[in-house]
């Protein structure tokens, strides 16, 4: 945005909301309150107590479930009593499919309602921390969910336009109604909405963003997909179990269950487990260039999190969508060593702080420096972070390693042959102890590095090979050797998970009622001392390497190069580590079940095929930031 149009955008932003006072005095008990800026961030002064509640149902423009009837959805609300005479607040907004079950955050919260049918707990610190600030809280119920109308559909379209619908009345476009079925207007509104949320709800975020809906105006994206395709068929091979869309359709609706089956059913079959193929149920969860949400539709400012350890929703998930986002869009993003991570729980301090000034820029207009400070944080390890212009880093440029017969990995090419017979095996097993024969699997290391190097961005994976079979999994590890402690982001308990350890207290992070604390548990890094570290991956069905979304067998004994993404990453190799290539077949972790862990009955076991590779056509190539100390 050019200086002339920010300052346009911040005028007008201004007037919707002529309440802003920079540094005022708290207010007194006769006079109202108006909104208090001091150090470029909104301070409370609202009373959270006094706050009104209430709740509508807007008309989607959706019939999830067949009925004939156009779906409802269920908006509860929390607005500052001031908005109810003459202030208008924007709006944040989560929409969510998790208010039933599993429950939100680590937590696992639920709402709580009064006699009246508002809610007096809202799940999460949102309502706590900003309400007080001079913001309305939305919370949305998914279409199928909770107590909105229709069917979940794991991602797909109407999931999505309900909760444009909500941004639409918000703005004036859309009806909603109360109890008894008369209109109600959102008149309490400046109409700009910032929508956040973690998994699905980050997720649905995108989605809506991507429909260009106006009034949007920004996102904040926690570990959100991007393609339900790619998320579930890592290049063409299923990594969810089959079924994946049906589960998660049921996991969230706690309705009779006859009432979506026909819904269910029709996902099971569009959905296609058997083939894998790519077809038009995945592109409608396409938030990249599907029919419903394209990112070159965004409008909507985005401030992205994503652990590139996670399971869950991959790293490509975020990377694929932020290159291709429009350059007018102002962006920021979080780049972790986590798993499926909101950072509330472990940077609660920072995150909190960087939350709010973001929201006020974005939602009240606020003058601070939050555009002006570098782009991305980039987190190398644990307490360790650093700040780049943007990701991957701008100064980053290929390097290209390539295995050797004698086990080395370097720059310069080898001769020779080696080879591998594809079965399953967990990441753990496949890189433990290089120097140990493993017949699954082929190890190369570079020497001790004299220099610490950083990789910023997606290493690609090329081998020369061929198969005495049509088909085999080509997996490559990209592998850290060398004694350290590292983020535990494999580690599950009743008090670790991704990353995150609970290290005991609470933070009180908003204010607070009976049935709302606005007080969770305190968290921090979860630590592993080891001696290797699998950084990234990317695994493939060769059938696929000519279309990630369609096979096609390979002709036994024939030579192919094949050339594919890993995983991407932001991570540093500490000086007298050794960076290892590892090649393999299928990788057990990339088989995720209910869980979330790689132990499902869908497990792909390997095709037992021996796979030959030419080292001389073999390479990663990786894209390094500060230089190429490897001979």
């Amino acid at each position: 945005m050019s200086n002339s149009r920010r300052r346009g955008f911040l005028a007008a932003v201004a007037l919707a909301i002529p309440l802003v006072v920079a540094g005022a005095p708290a207010a007194s008990a006769t006079a109202e309150p108006k909104i208090k800026v001091s150090g470029g961030l909104t301070r409370p002064v609202f009373s959270y107590k006094d706050a009104i509640r209430e709740h509508v149902r807007v008309q989607s423009q959706v019939d999830s479930d067949g009925d004939g009837k156009k779906d409802l959805v269920r908006v509860d609300i929390i607005r500052p009593k001031e908005s109810g005479s003459g202030l208008r607040v924007p709006v944040i907004m989560q929409e969510s499919p998790y208010y039933d079950d599993p429950g939100v955050g680590f937590e696992i919260e639920k709402k709580k309602y009064d006699a009246n049918g508002n809610v007096t707990k809202f799940p999460m610190y949102y309502d706590n921390y900003f309400v007080p600030r001079g913001y309305a809280f939305v919370s949305v119920d998914m279409i199928g969910t909770r107590l909105s109308d229709g069917c979940p559909t794991s991602y797909g379209a109407s999931d999505v336009l309900g909760g444009k619908a909500v941004v639409d009345w918000l703005n004036g476009r859309a009806t909603a109604y109360d109890d008894q079925g008369d209109p109600v207007r959102a008149t309490w509104t400046t109409g700009r909405t910032g929508m956040i949320g973690h998994s699905y709800e980050g997720a649905l975020g995108v989605g809506v963003a991507g429909t260009g809906v106006q009034g949007l105006a920004t996102i904040v994206n926690i570990s959100g997909y991007t393609s339900g395709y790619e998320n579930s068929h890592a290049n063409g091979t299923l990594t969810w179990f089959k079924g994946g869309a049906r589960w998660q359709s049921e996991r969230v609706d706690k309705d009779p269950a006859e009432k979506c089956e026909a819904v269910r059913q029709r996902m099971d079959a569009e959905s296609d487990d058997e083939t894998g193929n790519y077809n038009a149920y995945w592109d409608e969860r396409n938030y990249r260039t599907g029919p419903i949400s394209k990112v070159r539709n965004v409008r909507a400012s985005v401030f992205s999190v994503m652990g590139m350890q996670d399971r869950n929703v991959v790293g490509s998930q975020f990377s694929e969508w932020w290159t291709k986002l429009p350059r007018t869009v102002q962006r920021k993003a979080w780049v972790t060593q986590y798993g499926h991570l909101d950072p509330f729980w472990a940077r609660r301090e920072v995150w909190l702080t960087t939350l709010n000034q973001w929201f006020d820029h974005e939602l009240m207009g606020v003058s601070n420096d939050i555009l002006r400070r570098p782009r991305v944080d980039v987190q190398l390890g644990p307490d360790r972070w650093i700040t780049q212009a943007d990701w991957p880093a701008p100064t980053a440029r290929t390097t290209t390693l390539r295995p050797r017969q004698d086990g080395s990995l370097g720059r310069t090419p080898s001769t020779g042959t080696a080879g591998y017979v594809d079965i399953a095996q967990t990441e753990i097993a496949m890189a433990a102890d290089p120097a140990t024969a493993n017949p699954h699997r082929l190890a190369y290391l570079t020497p001790p590095l004299k220099n610490a190097i950083r990789m910023s961005g997606t290493p690609t994976a090329s081998l020369r090979l061929k198969m005495d079979k049509p088909t085999a999994n080509l997996g490559v590890l990209l592998v850290d050797y060398g004694q350290d402690t590292r983020i535990n982001y494999r580690e599950r308990s009743a008090t670790s998970a991704e990353g995150l350890k609970f290290i005991g207290g609470e933070d009180c992070v908003g204010e607070s009622t009976a049935d709302d604390d606005g007080c969770y548990l305190r968290g921090g890094d979860n630590t592993a001392t080891s001696g290797f570290n699998v950084v990234t991956r990317g695994i493939l069905d060769a059938q696929n390497h000519k279309s990630l979304s369609r096979s096609t067998p390979l002709t036994p004994g024939k030579s192919y190069q094949i050339t594919w993404k890993t995983l991407p990453q932001d991570y540093e190799f500490k000086a007298g580590h050794r960076l290892g290539l590892i090649m393999t077949g299928a990788n057990d972790d990339f088989n995720l079940d209910e869980s979330g862990t790689g132990t499902g009955t869908d497990v792909e076991p390997g095709t037992g095929a021996k796979v030959t590779v030419d080292l001389a056509g073999t390479s990663i190539s990786l894209p390094v930031v500060n230089g190429t100390p490897i001979e």
